[in-house]
């Protein structure tokens, strides 16, 4: 996905990076891959955007807006652009953020926490499982129990990001290999 990604687009995309529970070796997940592509400017993915489309991707055509207990559900810290698969293929999650922001970080801060501690991730995918079965049929549901989670892995991973010196850093650099 990440080679497909680069080769569709431009200079606007500084980073690709495999998020979300599949980046995670050992977490159970659902089978959908999430991506995030780090840009920039939001405000200047329009290309990107255009580029995406034609090559069957799906974006939504607003800005959305993550969610985070303490931040203003508007704040440019949580903006993003949202892109689905093209139809047909296997679902992907394309999330476009801008560097610096919360959310860019955040989504890195939160993969590369759970790779490192074998136990939150433990403790994660006991909440994942519970969370699937109690709501099978229900995502509302299912992430209405995950999103407690999600803040308090935040929190003990900023902890942890500061005692071991953790600097967001890619998978995927544009240009690299």
């Amino acid at each position: 996905m990440a080679r497909r990604i680069d080769d569709i687009t431009d200079d606007t995309v500084l980073h690709i990076d495999h998020i979300g529970s599949t980046a995670v070796p050992s977490l159970t997940a659902k089978d959908v891959i999430d991506v995030q592509l780090t840009v920039a400017d939001l405000a200047d993915t329009t290309a990107l955007i255009n580029s995406l489309e034609e090559a069957g991707f799906r974006p939504k055509k607003s800005f959305e807006y993550d969610e985070f207990h303490g931040l203003p559900s508007q704040s440019p810290e949580l903006r993003k652009r949202y892109i689905r698969e093209p139809l047909g293929e296997r679902r992907a999650h394309i999330h476009v953020r801008e560097a610096g922001r919360f959310n860019t970080r955040y989504a890195l801060l939160f993969r590369d926490y759970l790779r490192a501690n074998a136990n939150a991730r433990e403790e994660y995918e006991l909440v994942k499982c519970r969370a699937a079965k109690l709501f099978p049929n229900s995502i509302e549901g299912y992430l209405f129990l995950k999103e407690p989670a999600f803040h308090l892995i935040y929190y003990a991973a900023d902890l942890w990001a500061e005692k071991v010196g953790w600097e967001p850093h890619t998978e995927k650099s544009r240009g690299s290999d």
